[in-house]
């Protein structure tokens, strides 16, 4: 037997501090970090920035599968249990003479990265549950230290109007924090087709605290304006703030920019460190065939249990 995890997009982006990476290149920097965090020695396959390795599997959290030698199904689970795992393991390959207990494994206990200070900066207060929508950047080869992350309030998608969250989280893995003594973050959002934004600028708080690594975040007011063609509606929003790495070795400005499309980002997970967001109902999951799983080239005689972290 064989056991894998697989890194998918984030399921609940900002537990355990992490946010949503924008590259290839920062999901395998998760990989790295969590190998480490989680002491496994289970090898990791890491999903494409497409997610076709999630879409093909359902689009679930937390499922599991068994794959026998000859790449077919043969258990396919929406949420992983342990117990039952073992069950369809001693089925299909015979019981082993001593199992292990969860408590000779020695896990270790999951720290959040450190940062700067946190608790700044009050939270936005959210006007109900709200939906992701798709966020590009538009530098492919640049490091954004700062993501941005979009959400929606549904009623916009009925009556044409609503409430746009813009977060703007500084990413763990970069290693970096606000410095209040500099300019604070600032935004403008240009480019507009096929809507209209109440507050195109906008301007973080000032902090009393030299540093911090609290999420700056805004709410406008969004509505239809004319057609957008053939696409959703979108806009172009740059950002500019100052990137200061917390060993002290620089500080400097940025500006960047991201495409915002007002479309639900099926991959963006739910956020739920607010107490205004509500837990959504679960989908069936369609079971991938044996055809799906040799086209994204997965190895036979495999067990997969797939989870978020």
């Amino acid at each position: 037997m064989k056991f894998y995890y697989i890194y998918k997009a984030l399921a609940h982006p900002e537990n355990n501090g992490y946010v949503a990476p924008f590259s290839l290149k920062e999901r395998l920097m998760h990989v790295k970090e969590a190998k480490q965090k989680l002491g496994t020695r289970f090898q990791w396959l890491c999903d494409t920035m497409d997610n076709d390795l999630k879409h093909a599997f359902g689009d679930r959290p937390n499922s599991e599968f068994v794959v026998n030698p000859q790449g077919k199904i043969v258990v396919a689970r929406r949420w992983s249990n342990p117990a039952a795992l073992r069950e369809d393991l001693e089925r299909l390959v015979g019981p082993v003479p001593r199992p292990t207990r969860i408590s000779q494994l020695d896990l270790p206990q999951i720290e959040r990265p450190k940062t700067a200070v946190k608790g700044v900066v009050p939270r936005v207060q959210l006007p109900g549950s709200m939906m992701p929508v798709k966020v590009r950047p538009l530098e492919s080869n640049a490091t954004y230290y700062v993501k941005l992350r979009a959400e929606i309030q549904p009623d916009y998608f009925r009556e044409g109007t609503g409430k746009l969250y813009l977060g703007f989280f500084l990413d763990p893995l970069h290693k970096v924090h606000w410095n209040n003594r500099a300019a604070p973050v600032t935004y403008e959002i240009t480019d507009m087709q096929g809507i209209e934004v109440a507050d195109t600028q906008g301007k973080g708080p000032d902090v009393k605290a030299d540093a911090d690594a609290d999420p700056r975040e805004f709410l406008v007011e969004v509505s239809d304006h004319v057609s957008a063609g053939n696409g959703p509606p979108e806009f172009r929003i740059t950002v500019r703030y100052f990137a200061c790495d917390d060993a002290e070795t620089f500080c400097k400005p940025v500006s960047q920019e991201y495409v915002v499309s007002l479309v639900r980002d099926a991959d963006g997970g739910s956020r739920r460190t607010t107490g205004s967001r509500r837990s959504r109902g679960r989908r069936p999951t369609p079971v991938p065939s044996s055809d799906d799983l040799r086209s994204l080239g997965r190895p036979p005689g495999s067990r997969i249990p797939h989870r978020n972290r």
